[in-house]
């Protein structure tokens, strides 16, 4: 009898679920909410009348870093102003600032993800912060696009949101190592870092490929962030003789460490920075210790598009792209990719608001192939990596940026 009892209290129970469903969805039409919100694994983004469709952009806007958030975000609002409205709804872009720290890109997500309005995240700017986030906008599912985070784990944490457009470290490292090796016949090299997962990692990955060249890496040092003086960590490198230093990390401690170089024993010595190091800012405040200092950069080839672009950004902020950093370019085509996609699956409801349905947006981001970008054709593999273009290695020459090649 019990066992009678208990199957006919559940044969109950999921009637009333049957009932239920039609009536819920039901409820959702008449309230406005289109049929594809409640077919989506994770729901839909409701944008009322009235409001803009967001976007949210972790990044550096103010300290020692801000050249990048400044930059990447500048490039981002050229790409909001040029996209169309989406059912007479526009969009907007919204930079949080974290001064690069993992703390500050997990504070921003979670702003980001209580506000509705919020679709997608072109973003997060730096490896740490967007590691810290990673997880908040998986939960929510907001689909990201960062224009910028090379570390290469980033892909593999098993993310369903996560991708970018900028080439990996893993690459760039590579590159840097070769060109040490068989361009520059660097056969001793030290290797320094700032202790960030973006500088260290990059620094053991060209270490590595260092290494597997036949080169030696003579000394292997970490630097304080934040500090002003490394005469003491330079003396014990130079103690080691090496031919060029390669640094993993940003402006400000590459600009303390050029800026001593010559007082710790290291005169003639190469310095070999990366896409941290690369901009404005570093030419800047090294002045003539910069000479002959490499970085690395994303600067699209020559097009109509980049012409374009090239053109509005100097109308717009009075100076050149690609000159705080490497990254403006790729700015623009992560909004501009993510945009396209939103317009892509939105969908006007009877209420007049619009509805993103969240799965199908995180889906046609990880899929997109051959997306027109001024970086090059933007095509994800299955992790989320979706650079087409690798890093181009620059000289400063009579104290500007030139090609080192």
């Amino acid at each position: 009898m019990k066992t009678r009892h208990l199957i006919y209290v559940l044969l109950l129970f999921a009637l009333v679920l049957a009932s239920c469903a039609p009536k819920a969805a039901e409820e959702a039409a008449e309230a406005g909410e289109p049929e594809v919100c409640a077919s989506d694994d994770i729901g839909c983004a409701k944008i009322p009348a009235g409001e803009t469709i967001k976007l949210g952009m972790g990044a550096p806007m103010t300290g020692d870093y801000s050249m990048f958030g400044i930059d990447i975000s500048n490039g981002a609002m050229l790409a909001v102003a040029d996209q169309a409205d989406v059912e007479g709804f526009a969009f907007e872009l919204v930079a949080e600032d974290t001064q690069g720290s993992p703390e500050a890109g997990a504070a921003v997500a979670n702003k980001f993800v209580s506000d509705p309005t919020f679709v997608a995240i072109p973003g997060h700017i730096f490896s740490g912060s967007t590691e810290a986030a990673i997880p908040i906008y998986d939960k929510a599912g907001l689909p990201m696009l960062s224009p910028s985070a090379t570390n290469p784990p980033l892909t593999e944490l098993g993310s369903a949101v996560f991708n970018r457009v900028a080439f990996t470290d893993d690459i760039q490292a590579g590159d840097s190592a070769e060109f040490l090796y068989n361009e520059l016949g660097v056969t001793k090299l030290a290797v320094m870092h700032d202790g960030g997962t973006y500088g260290q990692g990059l620094a053991d990955l060209t270490q590595e490929k260092f290494e597997e060249l036949g080169g030696e890496v003579v000394a292997y040092e970490a630097v304080t962030v934040g500090e002003t003086d490394y005469t003491a960590v330079l003396s014990s490198v130079a103690a080691k003789e090496p031919e060029a230093i390669y640094f993993g990390g940003y402006v400000a401690e590459g600009v303390v460490i050029v800026n001593q170089m010559a007082q710790s024993g290291l005169e003639g010595v190469i310095f070999f920075g990366c896409d941290g190091t690369f901009g404005k800012e570093f030419l800047e405040k090294t002045g003539a210790n910069g000479e002959g200092a490499y970085a690395a950069s994303l600067v699209p080839p020559d097009s109509p598009a980049k012409d374009a672009f090239d053109a509005a950004h100097m109308e717009a902020y009075g100076e050149a792209p690609g000159v705080l950093s490497p990254y403006t370019w790729s700015g623009y085509d992560a909004a501009k990719a993510l945009m396209e996609q939103v317009a892509a699956v939105a969908v006007l409801g009877d209420d007049g608001a619009l509805y993103v349905p969240r799965g199908a947006l995180v889906k046609a981001v990880r899929t997109m192939s051959g997306v027109a970008g001024i970086t090059g054709d933007i095509t994800c593999t299955e992790v989320g990596e979706c650079n087409t273009a690798g890093p181009a290695l620059y000289i400063i020459q009579d104290g500007e940026w030139v090609s080192a090649k």
